[in-house]
Formats: C-alpha cells, sequence, structure tokens
C-alpha cells in the first residue's frame, strides 16, 4: 500500500477509495464462496480463491494509476474473500470433529503468515529489490504451500440449509458487529499502520511494515496460547480486557510520540485483538437465533467488511480528522466490543 499510494501519488481519501475495491471484491465472493463450498467443498473454493488471489500480486506491485490499480485490488480481494470464508469454514467442521477448542490455535497460524509475509517483505525491499521481484518471490512461495497443503484440505463444506446469505437478527447482529470493529482495528494496522509510520514518525518506506510484524507477534502468540486462555477465564471476560487493551493500543500510537512508542502501540492493539474473533467465532457456533448455515456467512460477511472496507472509512475519516483522529475513533469502537462482554457473560450468546 505505501508503494502503490506513491506511484499513484494518493492522498488520504484517493487510497480510501482505492481500498473499497479489496472490500467490494471480498464482500461480493464471500456469499457466493460458501455456497461453492457447501456444494463443491472447502478445498476446490480455497485453491480456486488463492489462485485468483496469486495472480493479481504483480499488477499491484507494478500499476501506477487508481484506474488500473482498483480493479486489481477487487479482483485480490475476490480471491482474499473466497479463500476466508472457505478455510473458517474449515477450521470450525474441523474443530467441531475434534471435540476440543481449536479456533485461536488456526487463527495464530493466519498470524504467523502476516509476520513471516511483513519481514521477508522488508527484508527484500531493504535490500534493493523492487516490489514486483519481491511479490513474484512471494508468489512463487504461495504456489509451492499451497502444493504442499492440497493433499489436506477437506474436499468436502458444510451442509447447505436456506439461501446462501441471511441478513443477521437479534444476537447474531450484535456478534457481527462486534467482529466487524475487531476486524476493523486489524484492517487500520494492516492497511494503514505502514502509512502512518511513513507519514507521521518519518520511518523510512522500506521499514514501514514493521508496525504489522510488531502487531501480528503478540497477535500470534495470543492466538497461539488463546485456547488455553478462553479455558481458563471464559470467552466473555476474554472479550472485555482483549477490547481494553486493543483501545489502548491505539492510544500508545497516536499520542505517544516516537516511532518506537507506536510499535509498542500495535504490539498492544495486536495482543488485544488476538482472541476477539475466535471467541466470537465460537459464539456463533453455539447461538440459537439463528441455523449456523445462515448465521455463520452473515457474521462472516458482516465482520469481515470491517477489515476489507472498513479502512476505505478510514482513509474517509483521516482526510477530515487526521489519520491520528480516525486512530482513536477505533480505540472507541473498540471500548465499546468489550462493554458487550455482558451480553455473552449473560449467556444469551
Amino acid at each position: 500500500m505505501p508503494f502503490a499510494r506513491q506511484r499513484a501519488g494518493l492522498d488520504d481519501a484517493a487510497l480510501g477509495v482505492l481500498l473499497l475495491g479489496l472490500g467490494a471484491g471480498s464482500i461480493a465472493a464471500m456469499p457466493l464462496a460458501g455456497a461453492l463450498a457447501a456444494r463443491n467443498g472447502c478445498r476446490t473454493v480455497i485453491l480456486a480463491g488463492l489462485l485468483v488471489a496469486i495472480a493479481a500480486l504483480p499488477g499491484l506491485a507494478t500499476l501506477s494509476t487508481l484506474a488500473w490499480l482498483w480493479p486489481a485490488l477487487l479482483l485480490f480481494g475476490a480471491g482474499f474473500g473466497a479463500v476466508d470464508v472457505a478455510m473458517n469454514m474449515q477450521a470450525i467442521i474441523v474443530e467441531r470433529e475434534s471435540g476440543r477448542s481449536m479456533m485461536s490455535g488456526f487463527h495464530g497460524l493466519f498470524s504467523l503468515g502476516g509476520i513471516v509475509g511483513a519481514a521477508a517483505m522488508a527484508l527484500m525491499l531493504g535490500q534493493g529489490m523492487s516490489p514486483l521481484g519481491a511479490s513474484l518471490v512471494v508468489a512463487a512461495l504461495l504456489l509451492v504451500l499451497l502444493a504442499m497443503a492440497i493433499p489436506g484440505l477437506l474436499p468436502y463444506g458444510s451442509p447447505r440449509s436456506g439461501p446462501a446469505f441471511a441478513w443477521p437478527t437479534g444476537m447474531v447482529l450484535v456478534l457481527g458487529l462486534m467482529c466487524f470493529v475487531a476486524f476493523l482495528a486489524e484492517g487500520a494496522v494492516f492497511d494503514w499502520g505502514a502509512v502512518f509510520l511513513i507519514t507521521r514518525r518519518n520511518v523510512p518506506a522500506v521499514y514501514g511494515s514493521l508496525g504489522y510484524a510488531a502487531f501480528s507477534i503478540t497477535m500470534t502468540i495470543g492466538r497461539l496460547t488463546g485456547d488455553r486462555v478462553v479455558a481458563r477465564l471464559g470467552g466473555a471476560r476474554v472479550v472485555a480486557i482483549s477490547g481494553v487493551l486493543a483501545a489502548a493500543g491505539f492510544l500508545v500510537v497516536t499520542l505517544l510520540p516516537g516511532w518506537v512508542s507506536s510499535l509498542l502501540g500495535y504490539a498492544l492493539v495486536g495482543a488485544g485483538c488476538a482472541n476477539i474473533v475466535p471467541v466470537l467465532f465460537t459464539a456463533v457456533g453455539r447461538q440459537k437465533v439463528m441455523p449456523e448455515s445462515q448465521a455463520l456467512p452473515a457474521v462472516t460477511t458482516l465482520g469481515y467488511a470491517g477489515i476489507l472496507a472498513g479502512p476505505a472509512g478510514i482513509g474517509f475519516a483521516a482526510q477530515a480528522v487526521g489519520l491520528a483522529g480516525a486512530f482513536l475513533g477505533v480505540a472507541a469502537l473498540l471500548l465499546a466490543v468489550a462493554s458487550g462482554n455482558r451480553l455473552l457473560r449473560a449467556g444469551r450468546a
């Protein structure tokens, strides 16, 4: 994103418009991906989605106008969204059939990929490799990993009943909105963390991804240990503590000077966001307000709108009140999520 922003000469608002392509592609693909995974299996959707996303990478690394970057990001978002739905469907099936809590661990490996990707890109760009060359290296590695993973992917998906998408109601809607905020916080760091370091903390562009690396490290540690933490403290208490911790992280990023403080803040956001979404996804599987076959796609789509479309809203907010002000708004929303733990404790989920 920082390099695309520089190539195309985009301000914060224009970058927000660009990020709408990512959100539009992903949100449009998610309900369709859920239906296709139920009919054709998780393996087919994961394979197709990753190939589409990989094919879009070279364009994202080289295109220099908003008119061309937007459809490339739309294509990448569609592949990304389809994979997310199919992977989470497979995770829920495996967790249910295993009879034990595994969701935080699965999401921890997702975060581990964020660490490896951010660190590898910083290393390659720091050594003088072009964005296109670094992206091609990543694409080649993804193809190798995909070939290794195919035999272990489920050839089936969750049973399908009712429409592919239904608007969430009642407690399911509340869980979806809480997921939206949690994913919005992740998207703020993913899409705007590097921009904030480069433009507000004067960090060289090649090291801009270090903020996301700090975020991913603490998130990965939190998720890999999250199943034990949830078992000990309970999901409601974990959501309350996590929401406050993530909000504190955004306050540190914006209010304390220096790039070291910003990295510490991103680390706090990662620790706070680590287990909110896994706990909420488990709650979706336990609620009785809507059938799981309808509730899961609805909450997934609404939640992932936060990480995909939410950052575009941050861009517009940044144009009006500054990027720091937009981050403070995300902190306020995270405190609202923390207060929602009372609903989980009351057993209504």
